[in-house]
């Protein structure tokens, strides 16, 4: 439904976007995960008209973009600063666009008590902006980016300015309410455990490049590079004779025959496993999720699953 290809935005000499091609499914939700300033916002803006590319192409629904003004573009915009008109009730905020689009009052108000049934919101048309807590306010701003029925819907870090609790559940119910609008989405997010909850997809972007897409399981564990494997939060990473390895912190458990010999530094429960750091007999620290307490200090050996872990390079 949307296709990206070969996508350049500079801003003087400066490349933010570098040759990024990607692709999007209707009714598919794209997790872009990246650090700050990575390009993730760029790109989002490119494709909704609001930063002319520098080279590359845009198409939605095989039509190329180019030219064509943000308004014209059938792509809806949320970001983590709702921007909700203060001046207009809940409803007003969200028959805004469907009242540019032309659309007559009896279906304006029908579409916005579709909207707020579907955001877990029923009868707050009428409550000033004002009076809504941070939650309600970017279920509201949801509303509104649905409201013209967009193609695509991009997001950028929706959920950033909210609590752990109150995005935690908002990350749930995200999904359900674009699955059930049938729209496609570009989500932008810094937070990992944000973009593989959101995604069908998951795409990495470091320095203005896409450096992996895919499965966000498969992607988690299998990066294609250390870059990667640090950025999503891999800490076993081990030079082996020229061969990067990452250890998967589900890799190891303990066994008498097992071929790593570790002395344990510190070992804290967390719920359903016990997150130990060791250090290996040749000096390097490292991090597992292992299913036993093991007091620090003693020795032990450890098995790892081949298939949790992955050789880079060579």
């Amino acid at each position: 439904m949307l296709a990206v290809e070969d996508l350049t935005v500079r801003f003087g000499t400066t490349v933010a976007v570098d040759s990024v091609s990607l692709d999007l499914g209707a009714d598919e939700t794209l997790a872009l995960l990246g650090p700050s300033g990575c390009g993730k916002s760029t790109l989002l803006r490119a494709i909704a008209g609001l930063e002319p590319p520098a080279g590359g192409r845009i198409l939605l629904d095989g039509r190329d973009l180019a030219g064509t003004p943000p308004h014209e573009r059938g792509i809806g915009l949320m970001f983590q600063d709702h921007a909700l008109f203060p001046h207009r009730d809940v409803a007003a905020n969200i028959a805004f666009g469907p009242r540019m689009q032309g659309m007559d009052q009896p279906a304006r108000t029908a579409r916005v008590g579709e909207l707020l049934d579907l955001v877990g919101l029923p009868g707050f048309g009428a409550r000033a902006v004002a009076t809504l807590s941070g939650g309600e306010a970017q279920r509201v701003a949801l509303a509104r980016a649905l409201a013209p029925q967009p193609r695509l819907l991009l997001l950028d870090e929706p959920l950033g300015s909210l609590d752990r609790a109150l995005r935690d559940r908002l990350v749930v119910e995200l999904p359900e309410v674009l699955a059930a609008a049938g729209t496609a989405a570009i989500h932008v997010t810094h937070d990992h455990d944000e973009a593989f909850a959101v995604g069908d997809r998951l795409a990495v972007m470091v320095g203005g490049s896409l450096r992996q897409v895919g499965d966000p399981a498969d992607v988690w564990a299998h990066p294609v590079s250390m870059e990667v494997a640090r950025f999503l939060g891999h800490t076993n990473l081990v030079d082996d004779g020229g061969k990067m390895r990452v250890l998967r912190r589900d890799a190891a458990i303990v066994d008498d025959a097992g071929q790593l010999t570790v002395t344990v530094l510190r070992c804290r429960f967390r719920g359903r496993d016990y997150d130990t750091v060791v250090r290996s007999d040749t000096g390097t620290e490292l991090r597992f999720d292992l299913e036993e307490r093991l007091a620090p200090g003693s020795v032990v050996r450890l098995r790892l699953d081949p298939d949790r872990v992955v050789v880079i390079g060579g």
